[in-house]
């Protein structure tokens, strides 16, 4: 394994995987470039010590070659960024003689790998009563193709750079396959340097007190991370719909807000798996109710294990908040993921946007703040604190996967 920061890209070619998954309205306009941008870093060492890039991503989630996810449709924005022209190869398994005729400084970029089906190893086109065995046979033949799918990229360079955290945790041929064609030529961008130290910071060397914050909606989605930094941290604040769940277990009266009864039991587990390891457990003690789910509708501010029949929770209120606050300004390492409330509606973002100011505040005070997750990074976003708080991570289900403890293919196949 090497790094990026001392390699010599000296006349060498680098082919990098970068995340260019960004959104694009109904005139292929780029709505948000935050990830573009972050992989700029990477891109611009590269050509700043005398190597050549080959630039490959995935846009969307494309079954076969569809003109709405070409990558054509962002070259001139990731031009104007990098400060440099981007040749386009249309087609990733043909573009050998462009790969070979790059020179230092110069650009190309590859069509979107989700074109192809031995990108992510699964058989496409199979007919809904295909057999088992059809399955089968169609999985062992996009395995076979992937092989040399894989080695045709690598042939196009010396090195190979993984800079997308996002997709980290697949095992997909431009992840995590094609390391191995580069035994000592491989290595992370500083996308994939700063994630994988920011998460570690938290989950290993944290300055203590270490604080979770986790929401969302669904014990489910959440018990993973939940269950695995119940060993780790010294506080753990559980917000969002999450929190009925655990209230209905514990006896409580939760109106009609959302439960899953069959994690009842898992609660009650977390319950007493906090206790044992002495970890303070925060779940909102008072709550905003709504009678409808708009966010126009009545609300009221109630216990939350004593809310009215007809009305569900929707946001922490302001006795809950302050109790957050409380904790986050008294820990020294904090690590938050997912909404504390039903985020996408203003009027009960409040909870939400009122943790994004005290992560701020936190990290002001000299505090460690690690933010992940959609709506949590979209609340700091939104508040201007994007750049307040010491990291905004980009990973999405790589992150959940990684605070979950599991190992990720993009990292593993690195670190060989």
């Amino acid at each position: 394994m090497q790094n990026i920061s001392n390699y010599d890209f000296a006349g060498k070619k680098a082919i990098v995987r970068v995340d260019f998954n960004v959104p694009l309205n109904e005139n292929f306009e780029i709505t948000d470039d935050t990830r573009i941008r972050a992989a700029l870093p990477t891109l611009k060492k590269v050509l700043e010590k005398g190597g050549s890039l080959i630039i490959m991503s995935h846009l969307g989630r494309p079954k076969g070659v569809q003109e709405k996810y070409s990558l054509k449709h962002i070259i001139a924005h990731v031009e104007k960024k990098l400060g440099t022209k981007i040749q386009f190869a249309d087609d990733c398994m043909k573009a050998k003689a462009q790969a070979d005729a790059l020179k230092p400084g110069e650009v190309l970029l590859l069509e979107n790998l989700r074109f192809y089906a031995e990108e992510e190893g699964k058989p496409r086109g199979l007919a809904e009563d295909a057999t088992e065995e059809e399955k089968k046979a169609a999985k062992k033949a996009v395995k076979e193709s992937q092989k040399e799918f894989v080695k045709t990229l690598a042939s196009y360079a010396d090195c190979y750079i993984n800079d997308a955290f996002g997709t980290a945790h697949r095992a997909h041929a431009s992840t995590a396959l094609i390391a191995e064609y580069f035994p000592n030529d491989k290595m992370f961008g500083y996308v994939m340097e700063g994630e994988i130290k920011a998460i570690s910071k938290v989950l290993e060397t944290p300055e203590r007190p270490l604080t979770a914050i986790i929401g969302g909606s669904k014990v489910s989605s959440k018990i993973g991370i939940i269950e695995h930094v119940l060993d780790l941290v010294d506080n753990l604040i559980i917000g969002g719909g999450m929190v009925y769940t655990f209230k209905k277990a514990m006896g409580g009266k939760i109106g009609r807000s959302l439960c899953e009864d069959d994690q009842i039991e898992v609660a009650l587990n977390v319950m007493k798996a906090a206790e044992e390891k002495g970890v303070k457990l925060y779940l909102s003690k008072a709550v905003v109710a709504a009678d409808d789910f708009s966010n126009d509708a009545n609300t009221v501010i109630c216990p939350s294990d004593n809310i009215p029949d007809g009305y569900e929770g929707v946001d922490a209120a302001p006795e809950a908040v302050a109790e957050f606050k409380e904790v986050i300004m008294n820990s020294k390492t904090i690590l938050w993921n997912g909404p504390v409330g039903v985020f996408e509606m203003p009027n009960f973002a409040k909870g939400t946007n009122a943790i994004a100011g005290f992560l701020k505040e936190a990290t002001d005070n000299g505090a460690f703040t690690l933010v992940g997750g959609g709506d949590s990074v979209a609340a700091v976003t939104q508040m201007g604190y994007a750049d307040k708080v010491s990291y905004v991570s980009t990973g999405g289900g790589a992150m959940l996967e990684y605070l979950e403890g599991k190992v990720l293919p993009g990292i593993a196949a690195i670190q060989e």
